[in-house]
Parts: structure tokens; sequence; C-alpha cells
């Protein structure tokens, strides 16, 4: 499918009065065609008076929608700012598509951005689990948005560059289209909250798992507590069954399994999360994600108004984050893609 470019494009005045001043009274400088515009641009350096209004900290627009809006990274030394679930990302870096041992799903999302290590760990743990547990390679989900931040949608975390969603489905041996990375759904590997599912759950499924729990850039990963409940089964025969103590059990997380690396090395602005308890995490910790507790909900009391949660908003956020969203690179590139 083709690109469909427009014959015209429309200016901001500021840029019309430029363009008259240098053209007058050659052509109506208000509708020039794309191709003539695209050729000025070039020659007389101009993308740099093309400018767009800085966001204030004081803004009441919700966070979420101004990283969301953001398609290329800032411009900046790779950092990852503040905490997994509110900051953002500076210098990020793209995960390709494609890879020997990976394919990047959901590319629409444009959310396969990420610090340089959560990018050089997933190339390096794609490679690991096809040459040594003979998986046939991993499909990406979600990493972070081009400048991290808060996301539209499903995800409280994902905000510095260093968590991934990694899906369950052994990837396919063949090249996907973008067409089927929009569209192939994620198999669930779970029977109910309390069992995996054997007609879809392997062995393969569990050494990957393991693999990544061994890494020392993993933090945790989420799972869901079925599958939480099964890796201490299988594992129950090991000698060093330290690394269960990394997998996490969580809501959900039955199609993918969410990894978070640790922050950086020297990383100063990055805020690391507790490390896990001591322990399997297969005792009294799993039994309660087993039980019905976790997903009671309290009923409101009769005429109780219930408070919607007011959304992040930039202000929430570590002060750098308002320099990441305010770089220039998403400028240069509007300028020239308009």
């Amino acid at each position: 499918m083709g690109l469909c470019i427009p014959n015209y494009i429309y200016l901001p005045r500021d840029f019309v009065y430029i363009l008259f001043m240098l053209f007058k009274p050659v052509v109506p400088v208000r509708r020039l065609p794309l191709r003539i515009l695209l050729s000025l641009l070039l020659v007389f350096g101009l993308t740099g008076m093309v400018e767009a209004k800085k966001v204030s900290s004081k803004t009441s627009t919700p966070a979420k929608e101004l990283f969301g809006h953001m398609k290329v990274p800032a411009q900046m030394k790779p950092q990852p700012i503040g905490s997994y679930a509110k900051g953002c990302l500076a210098g990020a870096e793209r995960l390709p598509a494609n890879g020997s041992s990976w394919q990047a799903m959901r590319l629409s999302r444009n959310r396969y951005w990420g610090h340089p290590e959560l990018i050089a760990f997933i190339e390096k743990f794609a490679r690991t689990v096809t040459e040594k547990d003979n998986w046939p390679g991993l499909l990406v989900g979600d990493l972070s948005q081009p400048r991290g931040g808060p996301m539209m949608g499903d995800h409280a975390s994902h905000q510095i560059g260093m968590d991934v969603d990694i899906w369950l489905n052994p990837m396919p041996n063949k090249r996907l289209s973008k067409r089927e990375r929009e569209n192939i759904s994620a198999v669930s590997t779970i029977k109910n909250r309390r069992e995996i599912n054997p007609k879809v759950w392997t062995t393969g499924h569990a050494k990957i798992l393991r693999r990544a729990a061994l890494d020392k850039q993993v933090a945790r990963i989420f799972i869901n507590p079925a599958i939480k409940k099964e890796m201490c089964k299988w594992s129950k025969q090991q000698k060093d069954r330290s690394w269960l103590r990394k997998l996490r059990p969580w809501y959900g997380h039955h199609y993918h399994f969410h990894v978070r690396l640790k922050c950086p090395k020297g990383a100063s602005s990055c805020k690391n999360q507790n490390p896990p308890p001591p322990g399997t995490g297969c005792g009294k910790e799993l039994a309660y994600w087993l039980s019905d507790k976790p997903y009671r909900r309290t009923p409101p009391k009769p005429g109780e108004k219930i408070k919607k949660k007011r959304p992040i908003r930039l202000a929430d956020l570590p002060k750098r984050c308002v320099a990441v969203l305010n770089d220039p690179g998403e400028i240069k590139q509007a300028a020239v893609k308009r």
C-alpha cells in the first residue's frame, strides 16, 4: 500500500510571512505545492523556524495525552527518569521490528522504544532462549512510548523504558506481515484463575521464565498466579530455587509475561522498586493470590459518591520530564513530514 501525500500543505502565519518576504510576488505562498515547499525547506534550512508551543508543567492536560502524542524520542543522553509508574524516558532507542529470534508486535501502537539496556536485553534474551532452551523465538509486545511517560489505556507502568511485555505465544516460523502483527491474538495459557491450561502450557514456557528470572539485570517478572503455581511445582526438584522470588503473581498476565529491569548503573534519576521479599513466594503469598481475596470489590455505601481517580499530570512527574517532553526532536520531524 503506497503512502498518500497531499498536494498542498496549510502553513502557519509566521512561516507564510517568511516565505512571502522571500518570494513575493511570485506565488501565493499560503497554498504552496508540497514538493516545492519541501525543496524550500531543504535549500534554505527553514525547518528550524517551524516551532511548537512548549508545554508548561502547570498544564491540566493529562500526561498520558501529552506523552501519547510524541512520535519520536527526545534527542538527549539515554536516561530513565523517575519510577516505573511515574516517570519518562530521554534518549530512547527503538527495538528493530525484526531480528533473527524475535518479532515486534502491534507496531501501530509505537510502543517499541526503550532504554538501550532494555533493547540489548531483549535481543540477548531472544538469542539465548532459542539457542539454549529450544524456544522458536520471541513475540515482543509493549515496551515504552518514544519519550516514556504515562500511556493511554492499559498500562500503569512502562514509563521509563525498563519494562517489556513478551508474549507467551512462540514465534512462528515465518516473517509476520504488518497486518498479521496487528490482528494475531495472544493465546491464554490458563484454564482458570488457579490452573494453567495443559493444552497450551509447555515445559518450554517454564524454561524461558526461569531463564529470564536468572538474569542479573532483571528486577522482577509479572505473571499470572496460576502460572506462578505451575512454576513452583515444576521447579520442586531443583536445588536452587531462589530465582522464583522474582516471579511476581499479578492480575492478568496469562497472555504475556512482563519483564522489569533494574535501573542502569549510574542512572541517578532512576528510582528502583524495592526488591521482592526473600523466599520462593510459593507459600502464603501464592495462597493469597489463588484465593478470592484479591478479586473482591467492596460495593459503595448507599448514597456514597465514587471519586474518580485524577489522571497523572505533567506536574506529578519528575521536573526533568518537562524538558524531555519539550525537546525539539519531535518538532524537527513534524516540520518535514507535516
